[in-house]
């Protein structure tokens, strides 16, 4: 039997029953603990429930109130709260941020370092790579400065403006900024700049004091407690909010605000950051929004996924709808959960089928990668001498430092981008803290090779890092 609070007036008297029987159901299946919605239209609320429990061990049930981890939801807001700063005149979208930095600055290895402006850091274009690092309470490790962040891992390894790349440590740069201009600290910024204004009293930054008994705990993959984990890119990833709390947010930002809630940005500033100026049309980014068309439907919001946390924000900016799922553990029940609220709502809007993964064809050595590439991997403490062969087999070796000659698995080439995997050390103290194996993503500039080579965990149960280094490599 699946725990159950229903705390919405329209519980059992709305149209969203077909979804409940499928969020129930999905609990029970998938072991899920639990589920919040809410959802909004028209700046008014339609329907907010909990399903199972918020803390299986204190028999806490969810409800719309119950506080989620939210993953990179936390980006939206971040930069909604830089806004504030944009739009009082301290910040500058277009000034390299490196001018609200100290001594740590990013560092170009390909291209201008002055490029890197703080727009294209907000919508990934700013050349900075893969990244997470996370420190577990039970753990020994502990999250390092922003100052010691950037100077370990603030590489821009493409050019500014060149490419469209994920990137949590951009993030963790932006809540430093934020700190920097505003003089107070994240969090405290945040709370005093978005969560109360907008009414989100049960938003922090972290879990602030007194929200902790109403949190739901984080659960990995096998069903077990995860400990409380911090992140050093906080911006991305630490913001905390209740399911009630992250659909009014929504609703401000679709300009149906609720009676209560203060304009602490103007309509100009909340559509510059809906506007897409990074990725494609059908998957976009703005200044911390995901934008994109889908089904004749123009769609922003933001997912997000880590340990124990899987969430989804889906806003119809032309519908005046938001939609929010948001559960303690990382299955995506929260997906397809939203994607059915989406279809009882909107006309045409098809159910997707569950993504497959397509076996990847054969790597066939192209004529321009053929043949030996030697260079340097440079780490915040050595650098290591690197070799990759690419073989008129279609295998690709490497040898990292005196270490044994191995395989690259995974070799794939596509628009002059190698990607492939090997294992391999890298010898720092951070990425030496857990097993990993070194993922290679490399540009081809003529006869240079050049970008990525992240240390990315493999466990199962805790997402540990993903710490991206400098490779550079030419041509024999």
């Amino acid at each position: 039997m699946v725990a159950h609070a229903g705390n919405s007036p329209r519980a059992g008297a709305d149209d969203f029953d077909e979804v409940r029987r499928f969020i129930r159901d999905g609990l029970v299946e998938r072991s899920v603990p639990s589920l919040a919605v809410a959802v909004a239209k028209d700046g008014k609320i339609l329907w907010e429930e909990g399903f199972g429990w918020a803390d299986r061990e204190q028999r806490r049930l969810a409800n719309p109130h119950t506080v989620y981890s939210l993953a990179s939801i936390s980006k939206p807001i971040t930069t909604t709260g830089l806004m504030t700063l944009v739009q009082a005149g301290k910040v500058q979208l277009d000034r390299p941020i490196n001018d609200y930095l100290g001594a740590a600055k990013l560092r170009a290895r390909v291209g201008d370092a002055k490029d890197a402006t703080v727009r294209r850091v907000t919508e990934h274009t700013s050349g900075l790579p893969m990244h997470w690092q996370y420190f577990y309470a039970d753990e020994p490790y502990r999250r390092p400065s922003a100052d010691d962040s950037i100077l370990r891992y603030g590489n821009l390894i493409t050019a500014p403006g060149e490419a469209y790349e994920y990137s949590n440590i951009g993030y963790g740069v932006l809540d430093y900024v934020i700190e920097r201009v505003s003089g107070r600290s994240y969090a405290d910024f945040m709370r005093d700049a978005v969560f109360l204004p907008l009414g989100m009293t049960r938003s922090s930054v972290d879990l602030a004091p007194g929200l902790e008994t109403n949190a739901a705990t984080r659960y990995d993959a096998a069903g077990a407690p995860l400990p409380h984990y911090d992140s050093d890119s906080r911006g991305g990833s630490n913001v905390w909010a209740s399911a009630h709390d992250l659909v009014t947010f929504g609703m401000f930002h679709l300009h149906t605000p609720l009676p209560a809630q203060q304009r602490i940005l103007s309509d100009a500033s909340i559509e510059t950051m809906h506007r897409r100026t990074a990725g494609t049309d059908a998957h976009g980014y703005g200044i911390g929004f995901e934008v994109g068309d889908r089904n004749g439907e123009r769609l922003i919001g933001h997912s997000g996924s880590m340990g124990g946390v899987r969430t989804q924000m889906m806003l119809f900016p032309e519908r005046k709808l938001a939609i929010v799922v948001l559960s303690n553990s990382n299955d995506d029940l929260v997906g397809e959960t939203a994607e059915r609220i989406a279809a009882k709502l909107l006309p045409k809007w098809p159910i997707p089928p569950p993504r497959t993964w397509p076996e990847p064809p054969p790597f066939v050595t192209p004529d321009e990668l053929l043949g030996t590439w030697r260079g340097t991997l440079v780490t915040y403490n050595q650098d290591l001498p690197v070799e990759l062969s690419f073989l008129p087999s279609g295998e690709v070796h490497a040898q990292v430092g005196g270490q044994l000659r191995t395989l690259v698995n995974s070799a794939h080439f596509e628009n002059n981008k190698f990607t492939g995997e090997l294992g391999a050390r890298i010898g720092t103290a951070d990425t030496e803290r857990y097993d990993y194996t070194v993922r290679l993503s490399l540009q081809l500039r003529g006869t240079v090779l050049n970008g990525g080579a992240t240390a990315r965990d493999v466990e199962t149960q805790r997402m540990r890092n993903a710490l991206t280094h400098w490779l550079e490599l030419t041509k024999e």
